[in-house]
């Protein structure tokens, strides 16, 4: 049986350095593809393009992953933006937002990973608290808090128990996009995975399984893009 195509999106850094050379590069770090790998997917990485590419591209994979990263524009969701928030990232934005609805549209199984969630959220009309503290303790340094999955959904299937997960984020979900229903919270309260009901598989989690150990997550987006 083939091994579902997952297609994980990347970002552009400039004067990204290697050996010998300094050159602008598309950038992911190696655990996504290896949760990927482990997970028993093929790991294709998609750089940033015109977001008119996007269902063009979708329609080459079986499932999508939308990775972590910087913070998301909030002129995206009508909000002035808070001194905290980091620096745009505008077209990473418009491509991974035409990812997701082109993904929503054709009904590919899609994850995002930490900023994915967030993305996933607004793509879905909703908004993003700006800062909250207690889920970034280092810079640079990923840190760790347990999530308790909520009974029934989605990611409860996955993963029953309440689990400690690498975590590294400083904005979260506030108002919930059309759909979406909350699937797992930290012990303050803070939503930690979202998901569309349904047949369609559509998952987004607050943390980094790409840090960790546990697959599940991921083996359910593999097993739903085999489908």
């Amino acid at each position: 049986m083939a091994r579902p195509l997952i297609g994980v999106s990347t970002y552009l850094e400039t004067g990204a350095r290697w050996g010998v050379w300094e050159l602008d590069a598309a950038l992911l770090p190696a655990g996504y593809p290896r949760l990927v790998q482990r997970a028993g997917g093929l790991a294709a990485l998609l750089p940033p393009d015109a977001p008119e590419c996007a269902a063009a591209t979708v329609a080459r994979l079986d499932g999508l992953v939308i990775a972590g990263g910087p913070d998301v524009d909030p002129d995206r969701y009508g909000a002035a933006r808070d001194p905290r928030t980091g620096p745009p990232a505008r077209e990473r934005d418009a491509w991974e937002l035409a990812l997701i609805g082109a993904a929503l549209t054709a009904r590919v199984p899609l994850l995002g990973i930490c900023r994915g969630m967030q993305l996933l959220n607004v793509a879905l009309g909703g908004t993003l608290v700006q800062h909250l503290d207690g889920h970034a303790e280092l810079v640079g340094v990923f840190g760790g808090h347990p999530v308790k999955p909520v009974p029934g959904t989605r990611y409860a299937g996955l993963v029953a128990e309440e689990m400690t997960v690498p975590t590294y984020h400083h904005q979260s979900v506030d108002r919930l996009g059309t759909g979406l229903v909350p699937s797992a919270y930290a012990a303050d309260g803070t939503p930690e995975a979202v998901e569309l009901p349904g047949d369609h598989w559509v998952l987004g989690v607050q943390w980094h399984p790409e840090m960790g150990e546990d697959v599940r997550v991921m083996r359910g987006l593999v097993e739903a893009a085999g489908t």
